[in-house]
C-alpha cells in the first residue's frame, strides 16, 4: 500500500517531499499537543503542514508526505502516539476536485465506494437531531458540539460509502478559507469517514497571515501553556499560492481495508 500510494502522486506529477520530524515551533492546533523532545527545546511534529507551505511558498508546485508524525497522549483503537500520514497540497484545483482526488486516494484501500456529501449542519439535524447555527462562540458551546459530533453524529457516518462533510461553521476552520455560501458563511473544510472512522482532514488553504495570527491567538487562550508562533512560517504564508491540503491517516485507512478494530493491528 506503501508503493500504491506513492504511484497514485506519481501518475499525477505530485512530488515527494521528506521535510524533518524536529521542529522548533510546535504547530498551533488547540486540540492537539506535541511531544517535547529534550533538543534545545524543540518538538516532533505533529503534522509537516507548516514545512510543506513553506515548500509551497518557495515554488515547489503539487507536493506530498508520506511518513510518521507524533503526538501526546493519543492512543486507543484509532490512536498512537506516532503512527503514518499521507498529506498533499495541490495549487490552482478547485476545491471540489480536491475532495474527489482525496476520495480516489481511498479507493486504493477501499474500493470504489459511493460518496455522499453532508453539510456539517445536515449531519447534526440528522444524526443528533438539533440545527446548529454556523456563527458560534463561546468554547463551552464548541465543546459541546465537539462531544455531539464524536458521539452521535460521527459512529453514523461513512457505512457503505465514503461520506464527506463539508460547509463547516467559522469557529471550526482552522487554516481553511472562509466563504459566503447560500447566505451562510462556511468554511472551505472537509472531513471523509467510512465506518465512523474519520480519514482526513482538508482544506482549501488560507494564506492571510494576519487572519492566521489572529486565529493562533484565540487557540493560545485554549492552552494552558501558550505555544510560540512560527514566524518563519507566518512570513512564508504571504507567499503561499491558491492551493487545496489534506492530511490523511494512512494506518487507519489501512485498518478499514482489512476490516480491522484497532489501529495496533496494522502499525509495525
Amino acid at each position: 500500500m506503501l508503493a500504491q500510494a506513492r504511484g497514485f502522486f506519481a501518475a499525477r506529477g505530485v512530488m515527494e517531499v521528506d521535510p524533518g520530524a524536529l521542529i522548533k515551533c510546535p504547530p498551533n492546533d488547540p486540540h492537539i499537543e506535541c511531544i517535547g523532545v529534550d533538543q534545545d527545546g524543540g518538538f516532533l511534529h505533529t503534522s509537516p503542514e507548516y514545512a510543506m507551505k513553506r515548500l509551497l511558498a518557495e515554488g515547489l508546485g503539487d507536493i506530498y508526505y508520506l511518513g510518521h508524525v507524533y503526538r501526546k497522549g493519543e492512543c486507543g483503537a484509532l490512536h498512537n502516539p506516532e503512527f503514518t500520514m499521507v498529506e498533499w497540497y495541490r495549487c490552482g484545483i478547485s476545491f471540489a476536485d480536491m475532495i474527489q482526488e482525496t476520495a480516489e486516494f481511498l479507493f486504493l484501500f477501499l474500493g470504489n465506494l459511493p460518496i455522499q456529501i453532508m453539510s456539517y449542519r445536515q449531519a447534526f439535524e440528522t444524526y443528533a437531531g438539533i440545527d446548529p447555527p454556523l456563527e458560534q462562540n463561546g468554547w463551552s458551546r464548541e465543546t459541546r458540539l465537539h462531544y455531539l459530533l464524536s458521539h452521535k453524529v460521527e459512529p453514523q457516518l461513512g457505512h457503505g460509502c465514503l461520506t464527506i462533510l463539508i460547509d463547516y461553521p467559522p469557529s471550526e476552520a482552522a487554516l481553511a478559507c472562509v466563504v459566503q455560501k447560500n447566505g451562510e458563511t462556511v468554511a472551505e473544510r472537509y472531513e471523509i469517514y467510512h465506518q465512523g472512522v474519520e480519514l482526513c482532514n482538508g482544506y482549501h488553504e488560507l494564506n492571510d497571515a494576519e487572519e492566521l495570527r489572529r486565529r493562533f491567538a484565540e487557540n493560545n487562550k485554549m492552552r494552558k501553556t501558550p505555544y510560540p508562533l512560527d514566524e518563519q512560517f507566518l512570513t512564508a504564508l504571504k507567499h503561499l499560492p491558491d492551493c487545496c491540503g489534506v492530511a490523511l491517516g494512512f494506518d487507519r485507512a489501512l485498518m478499514l481495508r482489512h476490516q480491522l478494530r484497532a489501529i495496533e493491528t496494522v502499525i509495525p
